[in-house]
């Protein structure tokens, strides 16, 4: 069964806390987390104090996607009691496998991250070590792109591996997921979703959370 993580950067910041309660109580299965530096990404969002401050409230599990350089120094502190994932890009790693291991050290599941342009392939060797996989189907920094279809192959060829015994990971897809494509996706293997703008700038979140979760179901 498909699950959603609805991405915090589309929502109103005003009101953070009651829109991250409001899509967990509508059926939500994460909260992504993306945290950008202006380096990595042409963007900056925000730390790991703005996630913490969501702690106290009723919310899903954080699904934390790490757009910044030098991954390693920041990992810790966005593990909370809530953090299930911590996701770092391989276009940022320069040693990817002492990466993952040291989040896993922290308590957390690992992940990786590719870009659009970054081919599944250089990740055969660590795929056995990963908890879960992202697919870019955007490039990196800003919400409500157009999905690109490349990622459509991508997520087929890691399912496929995955199917081979290359690991146990999850696959998820993050980018101009609608409800358009949604069904699509999990046609073609993908297990988490991430939508930020279908969600958030919906004129119905609740319904937006209830239909896409029909549809990855």
């Amino acid at each position: 069964m498909g699950k959603l993580a609805p991405s915090i950067l589309a929502a109103d910041f005003a009101q953070l806390g009651q829109q991250c309660e409001l899509v967990t109580s509508s059926g939500a299965d994460y909260l992504h987390i993306d945290v950008m530096d202006g380096h990595f990404v042409p963007n900056i969002s925000f730390g790991a104090a703005v996630m913490k401050s969501l702690n106290r409230l009723q919310t899903a599990p954080y699904d934390v996607h790490l757009m910044i350089e030098d991954p390693d120094r920041y990992a810790a502190d966005f593990v909370t009691d809530k953090t299930e994932y911590i996701v770092v890009h391989q276009e940022a790693c320069r040693h990817l496998h002492r990466s993952i291991q040291n989040i896993k050290a922290l308590g957390v599941k690992a992940g990786v991250a590719i870009n659009p342009a970054t081919p599944v392939a250089v990740l055969e060797e660590i795929l056995r070590d990963v908890d879960l996989v992202l697919v870019m189907s955007v490039n990196p920094g800003f919400g409500g792109q157009k999905f690109i279809d490349n990622a459509y192959g991508k997520i087929r060829r890691l399912k496929e591996l995955r199917e081979q015994g290359a690991g146990q990971y999850v696959i998820e897809v993050d980018g101009g997921v609608t409800a358009k494509n949604a069904a699509a996706l999990r046609e073609a293997g993908c297990d988490l979703f991430v939508a930020g703008s279908e969600v958030f700038r919906a004129e119905d979140i609740p319904a937006k959370v209830r239909e896409l979760k029909a549809l990855i179901g």
